[in-house]
């Protein structure tokens, strides 16, 4: 996937699921994905499709046996005879049965079919949106993604939990009523084929209309489900400056455009229903006209003349149910399209094909001549060589925008340079195997991002597995036990999304546990005090000492209390290192890094 270059400063738009592909190709690709979700079930989706003939046949048998009863059954009864009539009476009984239990097991047989479908296509889309490369995250709204997971999948959903059988049998029941009434009376059918042709034409309209309805239907819900995601991710900055009411103006109108297009949709709805009724009834009423006349002339048995009304009757109901199924159809393709559009991005980091095994990481890492920018924009880092030594605690300082973060993505390999390599330990990281990589390798950033559950999973989300001991042990190594253990449950807390029962402090000193129980040899710090206040960095600051012993460490900060303990120190400006020595060495060299001090230190006097 290539990004696309955008202003610094200036939002990113999102990448489009189709891309560059024309329709033919999208159509190809959601059919390739529906082929290999239904191959694993195919076996009992042909079952499925054998149990919705038989339902069918046995329903279509029902009008033909009251024409045969009434007929042959009641003039038998007339003359002595009740045998015919039970007969005929039994073969009815034992049809309805055979239809009514084989249409319950074709809804129970669909159910299975689709829900396996669905825990199939749900469990792909999640792993997959894992999978992907940090690029997309940061471009792809959460709310897409939560659309992708929910209206996307429930849109399949609906469509194959009764829609596919739905338009089976409704399908089989006109072919059958129509060869059923054939059979019986072939001038009643050839009334009913004239009545077919107003409404094909009538399905034909709705379906066009419906097509463009129902396509603005799922934009609209996919703009107000990313619209309410968005708002309540960033409620904090909505409430900090007032923008409720801006921001209820926006989602009333996207609201209001999801009622209108529902409102659309329910009056193109009601027209094709309302036609069907229509055409049906006038059919039953020419059938039942024609048919009477012949009755009155003797060309045609009563029983018969019924069993064509019944016909009548039932030909046009499933031709409703086919043009609701066309609506569920247009809808579910949409959905297709887009998941299918998903799963066919690329991380942008994929993982080597040789993978190289590294399993005792020293911690030591070079830039080797790297050269980086997002996407096709121009080069954030044009060309850095770079090399900590293992066990160095190195400082990345300077403006905002001066490259910083980028030279801590491509150490933890978020992103792969466009020239050069980094390497750890002279492996370069493309070619380490994942899985030592983030054992070797751990970022922590200011956000420190705390899961629902207790706080000591959320430590062990470091090393899956650890015992309550070893996550204690991290605990009291950074000077957060005392804290955690006086919580109601102890470690066992449950601490809700985000951390909110933790203050800022105490949720990067969890973090920090979390980092120290991985003991990673390269630790990568994204300004991890950034967010916090004297008193809760002056806390952090302490557990921050004890995570960096023994390790190598990238720090990226503004506060330079983070940075005056580090062994090295690195000013960097426009993606180059322009100071780098100690930070004792920098102040009295009198530089850059030499002003940034003594700002600090007229900001720490002036507290």
């Amino acid at each position: 996937m290539t990004a696309t270059t955008v202003p610094r400063g200036t939002p990113a738009p999102t990448p489009d699921e189709h891309g560059d592909h024309t329709p033919a190709e999208v159509r190809s690709r959601s059919l390739g994905l529906l082929a290999s979700l239904l191959r694993p079930v195919t076996r009992r989706a042909v079952l499925t499709a054998l149990v919705v003939v038989v339902a069918q046949l046995a329903l279509v048998a029902g009008p033909a046996l009251v024409a045969l009863g009434i007929d042959r059954g009641i003039p038998a009864l007339r003359s002595g005879d009740a045998g015919p009539l039970f007969l005929v009476a039994g073969g009815y009984a034992v049809t309805a049965l055979v239809a009514g239990v084989f249409t319950a097991a074709t809804v129970r047989m669909a159910a299975t079919v689709s829900q396996a479908v669905l825990l199939d296509l749900r469990g792909r889309v999640f792993r997959h949106t894992q999978r992907l490369s940090l690029e997309f995250h940061e471009r792809y709204t959460s709310g897409r993604i939560i659309s992708r997971q929910t209206s996307d999948l429930d849109a399949l959903r609906e469509l194959l939990d009764g829609g596919v059988t739905t338009l089976a049998a409704s399908g089989l029941a006109m072919v059958f009523t129509a060869v059923g009434l054939t059979v019986l009376d072939w001038r009643s059918g050839l009334v009913l084929l004239v009545a077919v042709v107003p409404g094909v034409v009538l399905t034909r309209w709705f379906q066009v209309r419906s097509q463009a309805q129902y396509r603005r239907s799922r934009t609209a819900v996919a703009r107000v489900i990313v619209r309410f995601v968005e708002t309540m991710t960033g409620i904090r900055a909505v409430q900090a400056f007032r923008r409720e009411q801006q921001v209820a103006a926006v989602y009333d109108v996207e609201a209001e455009e999801y009622r209108e297009a529902n409102a659309e949709a329910i009056r193109v709805n009601g027209v094709f229903d309302t036609g069907l009724v229509l055409i049906g009834n006038v059919t039953v009423a020419a059938v039942l006209l024609v048919g009477g006349l012949r009755v009155l002339d003797g060309a045609l048995d009563v029983g018969v003349l019924v069993a064509a009304v019944l016909y009548a009757r039932r030909f046009f109901a499933p031709l409703a149910q086919i043009g609701m199924f066309y609506n569920s159809f247009q809808s579910a393709t949409a959905a297709l399209e887009k998941l299918s559009g998903l799963l066919a991005q690329e991380p942008t980091v994929a993982d080597p094909v040789h993978p190289v095994r590294l399993r005792e990481p020293r911690g030591d890492v070079r830039f080797d001549g790297v050269e980086f920018g997002y996407g096709d924009g121009p080069a954030v880092l044009p060309r850095l060589d770079l090399h900590v030594p293992s066990g160095q605690t190195v400082a990345l300082v300077g403006e905002t925008g001066a490259g910083k973060s980028t030279v801590a993505k491509l150490l933890a390999r978020f992103y792969d340079p466009r020239a050069g390599a980094v390497r750890l330990d002279g492996v370069d990281l493309r070619e380490i195997d994942p899985r030592d990589l983030r054992t070797a390798m751990v970022m922590v950033t200011q956000e420190a991002y705390l899961f629902s559950g207790s706080v000591a999973a959320n430590i062990a989300l470091g090393r899956p597995g650890a015992g309550q001991a070893e996550i204690e042990r991290a605990a009291r190594a950074v000077g957060v036990h005392d804290l955690l253990a006086s919580l109601p449950d102890g470690y066992d807390t449950d601490v809700d999304t985000r951390g909110v029962r933790l203050s800022a402090g105490q949720r990067q000193l969890v973090s920090f546990a979390r980092a120290f129980l991985a003991d990673p040899a390269v630790l990568v710090l994204d300004e991890a005090t950034s967010s916090l206040d004297i008193p809760g960095e002056q806390l952090v600051q302490e557990g921050l000492r004890t995570l960096l012993t023994g390790r190598t460490a990238v720090v990226i900060a503004h506060r330079l209390s983070t940075v005056m303990h580090a062994d090295r120190v690195l000013v960097v400006d426009d993606g180059r290192i322009v100071e780098d020595g100690s930070p004792e060495a920098l102040v009295a060299a009198g530089g850059r890094f030499a002003t940034l001090h003594a700002q600090w230190q007229e900001s720490l006097r002036s507290t």
